[in-house]
């Protein structure tokens, strides 16, 4: 989850400076990057129990530990206490913490997957050093598959205080949602509205392809929960008014005005301004309508109105299967092993970035019907690449749009200094799809043989 932005404080009254704000986000195709983001859970070493915020051995001292590689810490003030680091950045990355303290990194703005892949590594040896230190661990995967909701601590930032008392108003899964789900995404750019619109349809049309392939979350407090990716079953009990599948993107007509409007009604959950004492803080306006905020007519901000960050604020806290800020997030994946973290943006890239391979998946996807396109996304979390699809199965479909990737990685022809292209990238996602397996499907078969009915070697075999 996002930290407060750093746009404009210019104060909106008018619908049309939203959308124009969005649309400003457009770049010319060789202005286009890649920004990659990936959570992981923390564990220390001796218990396997997730670290708390404070202590000698928390998550506070890791980020403090981070700092001697070049991070500047991001403070924010917790109630009358005094500032505490909750965040770090270095150049146009930074470093953040999810609600149950899930390690975030929301990488740079880069040209291609080979510099992605090394700014991963580059991550996880900073992270791994100084966690070794603090008797640390960290585990990448969808849903913490030991501990129970209540024994996730809760990081003490502001907002999540205010999403921890509304999450429960909506759905029954939201806490888990916030506290035991780790995802990996990847935000792309687009150069117009016409291409925005044309890659918001392929992207949601495929991203349960994206979740079958990166399945990652079969357990829940120690046993199988039923599920491959229950991470992203998750998303279907946490908010009806800002998840899903956002079929209006398929309509005649869609463009950034449309997006505007949905996000208009999405409710929201805070404001981040000053107090009466000059202090930042998080002002709670849970399930308040947006449109009344530009009105001027909110009973806790009387006569108020909402700047470009708030807006931007706002538009983190729709969670659709994609998101549009000023770029499109894929939001589908389980968070999982490094590897996977490369595999993601390429994946996308590839279908996205290439005009052959973005028609391509257009023709793959364009008359899926919207009975479809749901039955994708409610099946998948369970069955994954076996979910039955048009007289094939989901299987079929993730090896045909890995072709379509594939082909459209090596026309971007962007090589590495051994003349490797990025499709090197997608090798863990077509060995899964020929092998018919999962990775949940593969921590499934050890659960049931080496590891004699426990998770606990999880943490140890597939650690960072």
């Amino acid at each position: 989850m996002s930290s407060p932005s750093h746009v404009a404080e210019s104060p909106l009254t008018d619908r049309r400076e939203l959308v124009e704000y969005m649309a400003r986000g457009a770049r010319p195709r060789e202005a286009w990057r890649i920004g990659t983001e990936h959570e992981k859970f923390g564990f220390r070493l001796d218990d396997l129990r997730p670290p708390t915020f404070d202590g000698e051995r928390g998550i506070e001292a890791l980020l403090q530990g981070l700092t001697r590689f070049g991070w500047t810490p991001v403070h924010e003030r917790i109630g009358q206490g005094p500032a505490r680091v909750v965040a770090l950045t270095r150049g146009d990355a930074s470093v953040t913490l999810e609600p149950a303290g899930q390690l975030e990194l929301s990488g740079a703005q880069l040209e291609t997957i080979h510099q992605t892949c090394c700014e991963v590594d580059s991550h996880l040896v900073e992270v791994k050093s100084v966690a070794d230190t603090l008797g640390l661990g960290f585990l990448g995967m969808g849903f913490q598959p030991k501990w129970r909701r209540q024994d996730m601590p809760w990081m003490p930032k502001g907002r999540y205080a205010i999403m921890r008392e509304y999450m429960p108003k909506r759905g029954n899964l939201g806490l888990d949602m916030m506290t035991r789900t780790c995802t990996v995404q990847v935000n792309l750019d687009v150069d117009s509205e016409a291409d925005m619109v044309k890659k918001f349809r392929v992207s949601l049309a495929l991203q349960p392809v994206a979740t079958a392939l990166f399945a990652d979350s079969p357990f829940t407090e120690g046993r199988p929960n039923g599920y491959l990716s229950y991470r992203s079953h998750i998303w279907t009990d946490t908010d009806p008014d800002r998840t899903g599948m956002l079929d209006f993107v398929f309509e005649d007509g869609f463009g950034y005005e449309r997006y505007v409007d949905y996000l208009l009604d999405v409710p929201m959950y805070f404001s981040y301004r000053n107090d009466a004492d000059g202090n930042k803080r998080y002002i709670d306006l849970a399930g308040c309508s947006f449109r009344d905020f530009m009105a001027g007519k909110l009973a806790a901000l009387p006569g108020a109105h909402p700047t470009l960050r708030d807006w931007s604020d706002h538009m983190t806290t729709a969670f659709p299967e994609v998101r549009l800020k000023q770029y499109l997030e894929m939001r589908g994946a389980d968070g999982g092993p490094w590897n996977r973290l490369c595999a993601l943006p390429a994946f996308w890239v590839g279908l996205l970035y290439d005009d052959a391979a973005l028609d391509a998946a257009w023709d793959l996807v364009r008359d899926f019907s919207m009975e479809e396109r749901h039955a994708l996304r409610d099946g998948v979390p369970r069955h994954a690449l076996k979910l039955a699809f048009r007289g094939g199965s989901v299987r079929d479909l993730a090896r045909e749009a890995l072709k379509i990737s594939a082909h459209g990685l090596r026309r971007r022809a962007r090589r590495n200094h051994h003349g490797a292209d990025e499709s090197v990238f997608l090798v863990p996602l077509i060995e899964s799809v020929e092998a018919g397996q999962t990775p949940a499907e593969r921590k499934l078969a050890l659960f049931h043989g080496a590891w004699n009915g426990s998770v606990d070697p999880v943490f140890r075999e597939f650690a960072y």
